[in-house]
């Protein structure tokens, strides 16, 4: 126990076992759940979360049954054969001196399966099946598939099982009146509503005994409409305890709800007040969750009495070591989650495995490996974006000596643009992290100065990545040279004057970066602060209505925007899964126009031409700001067939600039530093 984070760091005792601290490694799907061939790389995943030192792990979900299948053929504990795979995770965190549950999910009409059941056959709108209604017998099937799921947890080793009852999913949809319309014992009330959840508990603590963990993740703010009342929420928590729940976890929002809860403009421990207020009413330990990402952060929702435990998901797909750190007192070395969901989240979405995107060793522990090289090599990166940051921090990690160069004076290439983006602050995160990593490996930076082709040749460098990243392109519309015509680099690094009426060429990520930035009063600090926030998105962290939903507070935006772009598509199609409806949500909120189908015809002094549809418009602005696209920094490149010297490798912007893509980048940067 260190004196910086003292509630954090201490042990739990729940009578019958101890917690190492007061950290959990929250539920992640994975991918890796799902085919028993993967539970191999699934040990090592959380042997390294373990050997970190967290005090609880909880799996991904596992379904009790096939009804309750997120995907088909999904990630199922429902007989004696499963056991054995799901021993090798919970021996690798044992002999590391961890503790983990196996958390049990239902998807109910969530499921992307054909046999999806739920409490009414009220269809989902995020998946494409409609849901059987259970029937009575059908119930008490899923009663004792819970159970039986429990029972083999425990014969696996698991040391306690977490019940998902949150986010929308089959018990969630049992408990609300927004997708519970049954008229029998299981329906109406509250009383009948909570009847499945409270009986399965039951059930489960009849079956595995009083000497094994059962942790129930409790939806408080469900965020929809038809949501249920902090009465409710309440009656239900303490109703749960009674039936045997060790630990009540909490969850906010459903899948399905239109208020953001994890990306990362939401602002940190957002929603650690309402865990507050449950814990006052039970006696069990209550777990605070959603958008904590740095020790300092969890100690103080524990020092001012909000929970008794945080979770923490995605931080430990950034950083393994991130309880070993913070007890060491080297929080500032700590690989920070910056909530942008898009190697976690948005992989799970599209059924591919989960990574990290400051991280890309994340489950994949086993292929990922930054071993000594066996020649150290002198080794030449240029370039302090994110891909040359990762290639150069890896490379020297493995043994080699590195020099890193940058035009600039200072590091993070795009990501500095990026963190002055409102929503994005957390970007400044990995960038303190990985100048932190450079001192640290010992990399010699060498900035403010563009290093020539001629020095790379005359350094005595065996190898040379080039990580320059990208050029705007401007597009060949006539008048592009007028004064009135900005780039993106122009706005956000240059900081050039922008007028209260625009209109912004390209509608990819930099498009809508460059809209919400344009947007922010600079005025007004960043980041949002968590009142304006609640606010903006109608949420009631005091839980005085259903569901915590309240009428948002319309902005009075700061410019006129137009934003546009040539393709038919959807604005904003290629953004994430799980956070770009947010970034749209958010224009479409401040008034922002969007064009699709867009040919830009001439730019003059009345503003920018165009004609959509047939029809010839006039955008009257005060600028034009182009983020149509952009082309690859290659002039350190060998010219084709040349021969002699040093190796030369592009990766990031460098190698592909069509869609800046940092996720990319940053695994590129450290596959190849692990190779050479």
């Amino acid at each position: 126990m260190t004196a910086t984070y003292p509630h954090l760091l201490a042990p739990l005792d729940l009578g019958f076992t101890t917690l190492r601290n007061r950290v959990i490694m929250g539920s992640m799907h994975t991918g890796l759940e799902d085919r028993f061939y993967h539970y191999g790389k699934l040990a090592a995943f959380y042997r390294e979360r373990a050997r970190g030192g967290v005090g609880l792990i909880v799996t991904g979900g596992i379904s009790p049954n096939r009804e309750g299948w997120l995907l088909p053929f999904g990630g199922t504990l429902n007989f004696a054969g499963d056991v054995l795979n799901h021993r090798r995770v919970t021996s690798a965190v044992h002999e590391e001196g961890g503790k983990i549950l196996m958390q049990i999910l239902h998807a109910g009409r969530y499921g992307y399966q054909p046999l999806v059941v739920s409490a009414s056959a009220k269809k989902s709108p995020i998946s494409p099946f409609k849901p059987r209604a259970l029937s009575e017998a059908g119930i008490e099937r899923t009663i004792a598939a819970y159970a039986r799921c429990a029972r083999l947890a425990r014969q696996a080793g698991y040391d306690g099982i977490e019940v998902m009852g949150s986010e929308g999913y089959l018990l969630n949809q049992f408990l609300c009146a927004r997708t519970n319309l049954r008229t029998d014992r299981w329906g109406g009330s509250i009383e009948n509503r909570m009847r499945l959840s409270v009986d399965i508990v039951k059930r489960i603590r009849a079956k595995v005994g009083d000497d094994f963990i059962i942790m129930y993740r409790h939806s408080l703010l469900d965020l929809v409409d038809g949501g249920n009342t902090w009465d409710d929420v309440v009656q239900v928590a303490q109703a749960l305890e009674r039936a045997g729940v060790n630990i009540l976890n909490t969850g906010f929002g459903w899948h399905e709800a239109r208020v953001p809860t994890i990306v990362t403009s939401v602002p940190r421990g957002a929603f650690a007040s309402v865990a507050g207020r449950l814990r006052r009413e039970v006696t069990i330990p209550v777990v605070a969750s959603n958008r904590i990402n740095m020790p300092a952060d969890a100690e103080d929702i524990l020092a001012r009495g909000d929970a008794d435990m945080v979770s923490m998901a995605r931080p430990f797909l950034a950083d393994p070591q991130f309880v070993a750190k913070a007890a060491a007192g080297r929080a500032d070395e700590i690989n920070t989650c910056i909530g942008c969901n898009q190697a976690c989240l948005d992989h799970t979405f599209a059924n591919q495995r989960a990574s990290c995107l400051v991280n890309p060793r994340a489950c994949h522990e086993t292929e990922l490996v930054y071993a000594k090289a066996r020649v150290s090599k002198k080794v030449a990166v240029v370039g302090a974006g994110p891909a040359g940051l990762s290639a150069a921090t890896v490379a020297a990690e493995c043994g080699h000596q590195v020099t890193l160069f940058d035009s600039f004076d200072a590091i993070g290439g795009q990501f500095r643009i990026a963190m002055q983006i409102p929503g994005k602050e957390e970007f400044s995160e990995t960038i303190r992290y990985f100048g932190r990593k450079l001192a640290l490996t010992g990399v010699k930076v060498v900035l403010g100065q563009r290093v020539t082709r001629a020095a790379l040749l005359a350094g005595g460098f065996d190898d040379v990545i080039v990580a320059t990243g990208i050029k705007v392109r401007m597009p060949p519309i006539d008048g592009i040279d007028h004064p009135k015509v900005l780039s993106y680099i122009d706005v956000l690094q240059r900081k050039a004057p922008v007028g209260k009426r625009v209109a912004i060429i390209g509608a990819g990520g930099i498009g809508f970066d460059v809209g919400e930035y344009l947007l922010h009063d600079p005025a007004h600090a960043l980041p949002v602060p968590l009142a304006e926030w609640a606010r903006e998105w109608g949420v009631d962290l005091a839980a005085t209505t259903a569901g915590g939903l309240v009428a948002p507070a319309a902005p009075a935006p700061v410019r006129q925007i137009v934003l546009m772009q040539r393709k038919t598509s959807k604005l904003g199609a290629g953004l994430g899964k799980t956070s770009g409806w947010v970034h749209r949500a958010t224009l479409a909120r401040n008034g922002v126009q969007m064009l699709a189908g867009v040919q830009y015809d001439r730019i003059d002094d009345f503003g920018l031409h165009i004609t959509v549809a047939g029809e010839q418009r006039l955008i009257e602005c005060d600028n034009i700001v182009i983020c149509a696209g952009q082309d690859s920094l290659t002039e350190l490149m060998p010219a084709e067939g040349e021969s002699g010297g040093p190796a030369f490798h592009k990766i990031g912007g460098a190698a592909l600039a069509a869609e800046l893509d940092a996720k990319r980048a940053i695994k590129e940067g450290a596959e190849l530093a692990a190779r050479l």
